[in-house]
């Protein structure tokens, strides 16, 4: 079978009419992160914010007039909200400063450049704390982590969500056990997934697992301001973020927009990770982020077979780290193939095996997590109507 071309998905674009513009969509510019995954098509429509909730038509006449390509075998088109100044040149019309939900619109909300109300944060209305887990670098456990730490809070008895940040390698669908996509009752704003009590959202639902996300930072910014405030959480004590790793544009979105109760900084104990998670809690720290605390993950092995211990890659760092630093030690967790297999499997380790020694250490993070949070005040700002 031939490949799908970006010449075939343009010229099917061009057949679709902007109704209030009247003319087609490619020739007015509206046209932006185009990409091409074998048969799988995924794209943004650009558009004013005010006219998102009108013009789902729209975006479902795109769809399927690029779904009627031979050799497309699903298509993702977003509706994402146009900002004015300057943009970054890219093919298709204007690559930057964009990003969305995939397969639905929801008002195409403008990404918030800035603090509001005389230098407040909006909050997400509804969530009580927001928790961002992050590290300084990937394949340190983050978002196994993020998904026990969920889990735990649950397990405590506190209403938690979790957003799956990592736009570029969403892990949380099959980490939570969750397939499928999500709805939206109102064509305004998705309902989350849910499994084992926790309300998800992961741009994973949105796009085929093998699709790669070829955005610029601002898309991927304003995909998570979307994500955040146009997903219908509900009431929630705690909000998990499970965050891309390092610290870049999706760090910063969160850090200077979002009333963030606090950051939970995950590292492995070895030298290079340590540096990597340093400059993960630094920048947290200047953009007046509370740092919760550093987790060891992979702290040590025990071999399950004789029980021998042996610290594969090193050990004692993180609390070494947090010490310095002056912010606290968490706790540390192994590297243990049950907590590996059980992620892989959808069923983390904590809603696996609540009695295990592993799921016990994931509580008492998240008890600790929670003392520091949750006593306080409500950090949510004005709340946000979506008309």
């Amino acid at each position: 079978m031939a490949e799908v071309t970006e010449a075939q998905v343009l010229d099917a674009l061009r057949t679709v009419k902007d109704p209030d513009r009247g003319n087609d969509i490619v020739s007015l510019g509206m046209i932006s992160g185009l990409a091409i995954k074998g048969g799988n098509v995924g794209f943004s429509i650009e558009v004013d914010p005010k006219r998102g909730p009108a013009l789902e038509p729209l975006r479902q006449a795109a769809e399927k007039a690029v779904d009627s390509i031979r050799g497309v075998t699903s298509v993702t088109a977003i509706l994402t909200a146009h900002r004015a100044g300057p943009q970054m040149p890219g093919r298709g019309g204007h690559d930057g400063g964009h990003g969305g939900h995939g397969g639905h619109s929801h008002g195409a909300a403008p990404a918030q450049g800035g603090p509001q109300g005389g230098g407040g944060k909006a909050g997400v209305p509804g969530v009580r704390a927001i928790v961002a887990v992050a590290s300084g670098k990937g394949g340190v456990g983050k978002s196994t982590t993020a998904a026990n730490l969920a889990l735990a809070l649950a397990a405590n008895g506190q209403r938690v969500g979790l957003l799956d940040a990592d736009i570029y390698g969403p892990s949380m669908p099959r980490m939570m056990g969750i397939t499928g996509k999500p709805n939206s009752r109102d064509g305004k704003t998705l309902e989350p997934m849910e499994n084992y009590g926790i309300k998800v959202m992961s741009m994973g639902f949105l796009v085929a697992e093998d699709t790669p996300m070829i955005w610029r930072g601002p898309m991927v910014m304003s995909a998570i301001q979307q994500m955040l405030r146009d997903v219908a959480w509900g009431e929630l004590d705690v909000l998990v973020v499970d965050m891309p790793p390092g610290t870049g544009d999706a760090q910063l979105t969160m850090a200077q927009n979002v009333p963030l109760a606090g950051a939970v900084i995950v590292s492995t104990p070895q030298d290079i990770a340590l540096l990597d998670a340093r400059k993960g809690l630094n920048m947290f720290r200047r953009v007046d982020v509370p740092v919760l605390g550093i987790v060891e993950n992979m702290s040590y092995f025990c071999c399950p077979n004789c029980g021998h211990r042996s610290d594969i890659f090193s050990h004692g760092g993180a609390r070494a780290e947090a010490e310095k630093l002056g912010v606290d030690f968490l706790g540390e967790v192994p590297l243990d193939i049950a907590i590996r297999e059980t992620s892989d499997g959808g069923t983390p380790i904590v809603m696996a095996r609540p009695d295990s020694e592993h799921a016990k250490v994931y509580r008492q993070i998240a008890s600790t997590v929670w003392a520091k949070i949750g006593a306080g005040p409500r950090r949510a700002g004005p709340k946000i109507v979506i008309e």
